[in-house]
């Protein structure tokens, strides 16, 4: 995956409904504070920084730090070492759905967005000290 260039408030302004827009904006703002970097559009991802990774198997790619997608039925954030850490915090965060390494929030109104902010900030500060297990990270 790579960064495609694209104008992120461009996209943002064409995100519908009008919640997952307002949510985008609300994200954009909250990862750009957590991480001190600009939003780059990684096609339909908007992402903050950089970083190539390696698993044991040999599998290697780029991918943003911290990242969310704003999806017509939830805005997708990306956790790197999965949701599981965060299970504490995910218990007090409010009205979500996680997969493996996604937390889908259908409406940030709805969510506890301190702790929000908590699982970001934990998250972002595993990947930059490339402590996330099975995962060998290097930062931009």
């Amino acid at each position: 995956m790579k960064p495609t260039g694209g104008d992120v408030a461009e996209f943002v302004a064409a995100v519908t409904p009008d919640k997952r827009r307002r949510d985008a904006e609300t994200l954009i703002e909250l990862l750009g504070g957590i991480t001190g970097l600009e939003p780059a559009l990684w096609g339909t991802i908007i992402g903050f920084g950089s970083c190539h990774y390696r698993y044991p198997t040999g599998t290697e790619g780029d991918m943003p730090i911290a990242a969310f997608a704003p999806r017509k039925a939830s805005s997708t954030v990306y956790l790197l070492e999965g949701a599981e850490p965060h299970a504490a915090d995910l218990a007090l965060l409010g009205p979500h759905t996680v997969s493996r390494g996604c937390l889908y929030l259908n409406d940030l109104a709805t969510i506890d967005l301190s702790v929000l902010r908590r699982i970001i900030e934990r998250s972002y500060a595993l990947a930059v000290a490339d402590e996330i297990p099975g995962m060998t990270i290097t930062t931009a």
